[in-house]
């Protein structure tokens, strides 16, 4: 992923194996937004591919200006572009969360979730106008309220988002993704600005979606007893590159890594 003269992805591979919860760390500016962006088709990537369950669903290479302009490795190994947007993504079975929490603050906590199970509904822009999806609405609002129960949120379904503590905002946001039915769960640091306590509930309720829900999940995250308690497998970026891939054992004793977070004696 280039953008002008700048490589924030430089020949990144990355494999997430059904069931699986793997983490994507490394320091600040490595890249690990940007993965994410170009997974769910924020950008489109520069050169290279997403696949998901066997089917390519985004894929670019350089053209016009940057042709000249690319730095990056694999120049003219690929030569077909797919950019999927966001929507269409979400509709094959790929959700994410967000960095900073991106909630409709001013709808209720029942209403977020609902919103998020339109993403599903069969019935178009005519039937809706004339009421002609009365047993899809009914449907939507049934499973928007068993998903709230099932992640604890039921007794504040009628409150305003904005209103709920930082800690269930950060759930209703996992919830609100969870009602797009995804098979692959992309978290941007669902444990930020948390303390050790709440940290800990949230690598619970994370291992607890995997079960409940079946999902594969890729998670980005600075808190790292979080990331070795609840990862399979972990990635590390650094400058943009794939510097590490590992157990969390196996991550813990790499010197790149441990130079990449702590620096090391010139």
């Amino acid at each position: 992923m280039q953008f002008g003269g700048v490589v924030a992805l430089n020949n990144l591979t990355m494999r997430i194996d059904p069931g699986e919860i793997v983490a994507l760390i490394g320091p600040n500016g490595a890249g690990k937004t940007t993965a994410f962006n170009a997974i769910t088709g924020v950008y489109p990537p520069t050169n290279g591919f997403v696949e998901l369950e066997g089917k390519i669903i985004q894929q670019g290479f350089p053209k016009g200006k940057m042709k000249r302009l690319y730095a990056g490795e694999n120049a003219g190994k690929y030569t077909k572009s797919l950019s999927l947007t966001p929507d269409r993504i979400t509709k094959k079975g790929v959700a994410r969360t967000f960095q900073n929490i991106r909630l409709f603050k001013n709808l209720t906590v029942f209403e977020n979730v609902l919103i998020a199970h339109h993403t599903n509904m069969k019935a178009g822009v005519f039937q809706a106008a004339f009421g002609m999806n009365r047993k899809e609405e009914e449907d939507m609002r049934k499973r928007s309220w068993e998903l709230l129960e099932m992640v604890d949120l039921s007794d504040v379904g009628l409150e305003k988002a904005d209103n709920l503590p930082y800690g269930k905002q950060r759930h209703l946001e996992i919830a609100r993704a969870l009602a797009t039915k995804p098979r692959l769960l992309l978290l941007d640091e669902p444990a930020a600005g948390m303390n050790p306590q709440e940290t800990q509930e949230m690598g619970d309720f994370i291992r607890d979606i995997r079960e409940r829900f079946s999902l594969t999940i890729l998670i980005i995250e600075h808190h790292m007893n979080l990331v070795m308690d609840i990862s399979d497998r972990i990635y590390v970026l650094d400058f943009g590159r794939q510097i590490a891939e590992g157990t969390p054992a196996e991550i813990q004793k790499n010197p790149e890594v441990i130079a990449a977070y702590l620096g090391v004696e010139q």
